[in-house]
């Protein structure tokens, strides 16, 4: 295991530890303030329901105060109802304190089903890029040309696979924020360009065009892995969503402080959810093209762009297209 993973675990344990403590100094506190609660109301139900005893008092006695007595039958309800009000009350408070105890291993289950559902969407698309250059390569080894190029991108996929894989990683192991994200800064054009040459092959099985403007020189506070995720997921969106013969555009400006990048395609809209709720985990629209994808993409971008103070929302769909804006700090 390497030293960046045993790290992990050692904070992991740490801080279900610290968990642990907590709830048990909170479950002895509250406990403590029940039990006295509890015994005090029982005193002083018992003061309240003694009377005096009637007979005289005697020189002799050494408390030099009269005797009282204590009706049984009036009282003993009184404690019984106290003692099952208690147990009931500790059991709140040990049901309560399980649930803070186990936060920490729901958060973990959550972080590592969420890692497992992000990195199977996210080299999907590479993935199907490689398979479709592998083949391209067999083909044109068959023919006796020239495979050098389709080497190439194969390679810059693969690396591509590396650093989302790599960056996914990252992310999952320090909740989605790391301390070097604040001086991030990411080419906008390497990025729009890196996406473009990812999903051509899918592009082309569609007859698809993707067309990238971008001015150079234009850079956005954020990762360029994570912005390159974004804008993956983004694209492979609209090919799918766009019509056989149609094309998707994608543009970055800078708008005074921030960039936008926009990526729209030739589809027929978002039906059947609030445009909105596309960004949730999970949600898909009623469109025949969305229902072949698990609903990931889209809310992968919004975490990329919450992750850098960034924003992602649909900025208009209609029967001819939609198009996505994604906003994020100019560097």
């Amino acid at each position: 295991m390497s030293r960046r993973a045993d790290h992990a675990v050692a904070a992991d344990r740490a801080r279900v530890q610290r968990s642990a403590v907590r709830s048990g100094l909170w479950v002895g506190l509250a406990s403590a303030a029940v039990v006295t609660a509890v015994t005090a109301t029982i005193i002083a139900t018992l003061v309240t329901a003694s009377r005096p005893d009637g007979r005289p008092r005697r020189d002799d006695d050494p408390g030099g105060g009269r005797p009282r007595i204590l009706d049984l039958d009036d009282v003993l309800p009184v404690v019984i109802v106290m003692g099952v009000i208690g147990v009931l009350l500790l059991a709140v408070i040990a049901w309560y304190a399980s649930r803070r105890a186990s936060e920490p291993l729901a958060e973990a289950l959550g972080v590592q089903r969420a890692f497992v559902a992000d990195a199977s969407h996210e080299l999907r698309t590479p993935l199907t890029t490689l398979n479709s250059r592998i083949q391209l390569a067999e083909h044109r080894l068959r023919g006796g040309e020239d495979v050098g190029p389709v080497l190439r991108d194969m390679r810059r996929d693969a690396e591509v696979m590396d650093a989302v894989l790599t960056d996914l990683l990252l992310a999952a192991e320090t909740a989605g924020v790391r301390a070097d994200d604040a001086d991030a800064a990411a080419p906008v054009a390497d990025a729009l360009a890196d996406a473009a040459a990812v999903l051509e092959p899918r592009a082309a099985e569609r007859d698809v065009r993707i067309v990238s403007d971008a001015p150079p020189g234009l850079h956005v506070a954020a990762e360029p892995t994570a912005l390159l995720r974004a804008v993956i997921a983004l694209l492979d969106n609209a090919v799918r969503h766009s019509r056989d013969g149609g094309a998707v555009q994608l543009s970055a400006r800078a708008e005074g402080r921030h960039v936008q990048i926009r990526v729209a395609d030739e589809g027929t809209g978002l039906s059947g959810i609030d445009p909105s709720r596309v960004f949730e985990r999970f949600t898909r629209s009623n469109t025949s093209a969305q229902r072949t994808g698990f609903g990931l993409g889209l809310a992968l971008v919004r975490d990329v762009a919450n992750r850098f103070g960034g924003s992602i929302e649909v900025e208009d769909t209609s029967p001819q297209g939609t198009t996505f804006l994604l906003t994020l700090p100019r560097r």
